[in-house]
């Protein structure tokens, strides 16, 4: 989101010796699988990320290089979740495209159990656990994952069904680099429950919404919407199926406009340079 857009990126990210998965102190082995060597000649950067506010792209740390048929390099990037962590999957299965321009460097997560940290060992991915001590400032907890998510490199952070505020420790970190999604239409149904939310006020119309992080909660400048009618039979169970099969959609499309540096602040609006095809406001369920 908007927020401390004008300070630095993390620092480079010391690089492993290989990628590991267990909890913030004692991890265990996850090796990446990679694919086998290519000549880059020929081969264009990627986009260096976010432009801020009319500045140029910030640099950032060393990218992990992965040689594709259209992508030289592809941006690290973290995803947060609390969950069962089916947005992550969708970022995992773009992930696997040969154009796809992101590579995710690690997940993390505050509970032990989130089946998220499993569809990442399963998929080869650095799983952490970085748990939350109620006791403590939270700005404690999200400085233990800046830690993590610096030694992988991380250049954006994606919240996908995190279910913890996040504080400006980690914002500043990765400044306008940390976007999440939303079961609703923001601004509308905000917090917990959006889902719930919306069958009880009676809307026609809800959705999902990925939007750039800012302190507040689920305030920061909206990147894509996609609409989900509410259907006059919908339960919880049947609403929220149908939001996901939307955020599922949503958030391959904004992390690719985002690493790909194709989204500008511009206030409180994001300016997004889309390409052919793309559509930011998307109509599903």
């Amino acid at each position: 989101m908007a927020g401390a857009g004008d300070l630095p990126l993390p620092a480079p990210a010391r690089r492993a010796q290989r990628p590991r998965d267990g909890s913030h102190l004692q991890q265990r082995p996850g090796p990446h699988r990679r694919r086998s060597g290519r000549s880059r000649r020929g081969h264009r950067p990627p986009g260096r990320g976010f432009r801020g506010r009319g500045g140029s792209p910030r640099p950032g740390p060393p990218l992990r290089h992965r040689e594709l048929s259209t992508v030289a390099a592809r941006v690290p990037i973290g995803v947060l979740a609390s969950g069962s962590g089916t947005n992550l999957q969708a970022l995992i299965d773009a992930c696997g495209e040969p154009d796809y321009p992101a590579t995710i460097a690690v997940v993390i997560s505050n509970r032990r159990d989130a089946f998220a940290l499993e569809r990442a060992r399963r998929a080869g991915i650095p799983a952490v656990h970085v748990p939350r001590f109620r006791k403590r400032p939270r700005s404690e907890h999200d400085a233990a994952m800046v830690e993590v998510l610096r030694e992988h490199g991380v250049r954006w952070v994606c919240l996908a069904g995190y279910m913890l505020l996040v504080t400006p420790t980690l914002l500043d970190a990765f400044p306008d680099r940390v976007l999440n999604i939303h079961p609703a239409l923001l601004p509308s149904f905000r917090g917990l429950h959006a889902q719930q939310q919306a069958l009880d006020a009676g809307v026609r119309i809800t959705g999902a919404t990925v939007h750039f992080v800012t302190p507040g909660m689920d305030e920061g400048p909206i990147i894509c919407q996609g609409a989900v009618p509410v259907r006059p039979d919908d339960d919880l169970e049947r609403l929220r199926a149908r939001i996901l099969q939307v955020e599922h959609r949503l958030y391959p499309l904004a992390v690719r406009q985002a690493v790909e540096g194709r989204l500008r602040l511009d206030g409180g609006r994001v300016r997004v340079d889309a390409r052919p095809g793309e559509d930011n406001a998307l109509w599903g369920g």
